[in-house]
C-alpha cells in the first residue's frame, strides 16, 4: 500500500501571512472566534479558504435547514469522505451549538441507523448524492421529499457537498492536526 501524500506547506498565521491571506484569516477568525488548524492550512490558497468560508456561511444562513439538520449533512459528508478532522469538529458543534440529539451524532459517527426518521432521510439522501456524484434515483429523492423536505433542499445539500469536499480533501492532504477545541470528539475512520 502506498503512503498518502502530505503537503509540506506551513500552517499560516495572522503574523506571518501575506496581506491577501491575512485578510481571509481575519474573516475566518471573525466567524469562529479563533483560527482552526484547518483554516491555517487551507490559507496556503487564500482563494480556497475564502471559497470555503463563503460557501459554509451561505449554507449556514440560507439553506433552510435547521442547525441540527445542517450538522447531520456535514457529519454525513465528512464521515463518507473519511475526514477525521471534520468529524471531530462537527461532532463538537453538534453537541455544543447545533443541539443534535446525542444518539443521532453517535449513529452517524458509528455508521449505524439514525433513530430519527426525518434526520435519517436527510443523511440518506446526503450520502446518496455523495456516492452517486449527484445522480440519485427518483426513489431516493422521493423518500427525502416524503420526509418533509423540498426539492430546493437537494441543491442545498450539493452546496454542503462542495464545501465539505474542499475542507475534507484539504485536511487529507495537509494531515491537519486536531485543534484542542475538538480533541474531546476525536474520530477515526474504521479500517
Amino acid at each position: 500500500m502506498t503512503a498518502e501524500y502530505q503537503l509540506t506547506l506551513p500552517f499560516q498565521t495572522l503574523e506571518d501571512a501575506e496581506p491577501q491571506t491575512r485578510e481571509v484569516l481575519e474573516k475566518a477568525k471573525a466567524q469562529v472566534g479563533f483560527i482552526p488548524n484547518m483554516y491555517a492550512g487551507m490559507a496556503n490558497s487564500a482563494s480556497l479558504l475564502e471559497t470555503y468560508l463563503d460557501g459554509y456561511e451561505r449554507f449556514r444562513q440560507q439553506s433552510g435547514f435547521t442547525p441540527a439538520e445542517q450538522e447531520v449533512v456535514f457529519l454525513t459528508i465528512s464521515r463518507g469522505n473519511g475526514c477525521d478532522y471534520c468529524m471531530a469538529a462537527h461532532s463538537m458543534i453538534a453537541e455544543k451549538m447545533s443541539n443534535v440529539p446525542a444518539e443521532v451524532t453517535a449513529a452517524i459517527r458509528d455508521g449505524q441507523p439514525i433513530p430519527d426518521i426525518r434526520l435519517a432521510a436527510l443523511a440518506t439522501l446526503t450520502e446518496t448524492l455523495r456516492e452517486t456524484r449527484g445522480l440519485p434515483s427518483k426513489t431516493a429523492v422521493q423518500a427525502f421529499l416524503d420526509a418533509g423536505f423540498e426539492e430546493r433542499h437537494v441543491l442545498e445539500i450539493i452546496l454542503a457537498l462542495a464545501v465539505k469536499t474542499l475542507s475534507n480533501y484539504a485536511n487529507h492532504l495537509l494531515h491537519t492536526p486536531l485543534d484542542e477545541a475538538f480533541a474531546g470528539h476525536a474520530w477515526e475512520k474504521a479500517a
